[in-house]
């Protein structure tokens, strides 16, 4: 298998639609755990958000912070889960 450090992502997952058509896509070329790492925060700021929204009247826009940046979070493992299952990625 090859080194976890040397994997980055592909760029093929794209990310908030808007009828249909992603607007954002994730970039190619980023260091999977440097993405790892990104989505991790991402979706801790998601918790807390949401955290909020769940605990405070008229929070909307926590919810829908939140929503967003589980999004993002989303597209960044989905890209990196790819790269890892790659046929090249996991010889024995």
């Amino acid at each position: 298998m090859t080194n976890p450090k040397d994997l980055k992502t592909i760029g093929l997952t794209p990310f908030s639609y808007h009828a249909n058509e992603p607007l954002f896509r994730i970039n190619a070329g980023v260091p999977v755990t440097e993405a790892l790492y990104h989505a991790s925060n991402l979706l801790h700021l998601a918790k807390h958000l949401a955290s909020d929204a769940a605990m405070v009247r008229d929070s909307d826009r926590h919810a829908w912070a939140s929503h967003f940046l589980q999004d993002m979070s989303k597209a960044i493992i989905d890209d990196v889960v790819k790269v890892l299952d790659a046929p090249c990625n996991n010889r024995a």
